[in-house]
């Protein structure tokens, strides 16, 4: 048995808790994003899930926050999934990222929409693992409206029918899914839902239970979940204090064969 250790992570640019995208400097966003590459050596992560994340925009220093972090972690495998893209004068360029300590064989970039700013998607990527594809969904849902967050699970449902059906109607190992879902797992909204669905598929567990993600520094709300499938066995679950940004983020760690 080898033990995974997985986290979900929105950093928020890299702003920290400067609640004004934009205000902060290039040298306060490297010093944040090093101490967030500090926090994921520490926690010694296999797999890092990241939303909201800059590759060069003009508000985030206009520097590829992923290949920053990558070089502070030693973990040398990433990709990112730009949902968001802008030219021009205030130049944008932000989404998800995945960052591995294994290789990713193979990914693809979904956004929910074209908009140029508050576009939300996810990443869905094959990283190898001990000798087996595991997919991982890094996913990031609108923040104020249930109807448009209905509406993009629907979109991740059938994208991973689509899946599905290319391999025949079953999965060789099931998917991860994480990510920022902006709602708490209340029944009524998609939370609840995307746990519903993934039972067809197998006996998933969604982690947390229990704890609160956001804001950081007094957190009131739990909106940042991973859900793993049936192959992960003994799953344990850590919401990590930090106020590296308004989020705090989610470890779990299981075991595969």
């Amino acid at each position: 048995m080898r033990r995974v250790r997985i986290l979900t992570f929105n950093i928020a640019h890299g702003r920290g808790l400067n609640p004004i995208q934009g205000t902060s400097s290039a040298v306060r966003l490297r010093r944040n994003l090093r101490r967030i590459g500090d926090l994921i050596i520490k926690l010694d992560v296999d797999v890092v899930a990241l939303q909201e994340i800059d590759q060069h925009s003009r508000w985030a220093g206009n520097f590829d926050q992923l290949d920053y972090l990558s070089q502070h972690t030693g973990l040398p495998y990433s990709v990112f999934g730009v949902h968001n893209r802008r030219e021009g004068l205030i130049n944008l360029a932000y989404g998800n990222a995945i960052l591995s300590r294994y290789p990713i064989l193979a990914s693809e970039v979904v956004s929910f929409g074209q908009s140029k700013v508050g576009e939300k998607g996810f990443i869905f990527a094959e990283i190898e693992l001990h000798g087996m594809r595991l997919p991982v969904v890094n996913l990031h849902l609108h923040y104020r409206s249930k109807a448009h967050r209905f509406r993009q699970l629907d979109r991740l449902l059938e994208f991973l029918q689509e899946k599905r059906a290319a391999h025949g109607g079953e999965w060789p190992v099931l998917p991860i899914v994480c990510g920022d879902f902006n709602t708490p797992g209340r029944d009524g909204d998609v939370t609840a839902a995307l746990d519903s669905h993934l039972q067809e598929l197998g006996n998933y567990t969604r982690h947390p239970r229990r704890g609160r993600t956001f804001p950081s520094p007094l957190p009131a709300r739990l909106l940042d979940f991973v859900f793993v499938p049936p192959r992960a066995r003994d799953p344990h679950c850590h919401v990590v204090r930090s106020m590296l940004s308004d989020h705090r983020p989610v470890l779990v760690e299981f075991e595969v064969n």
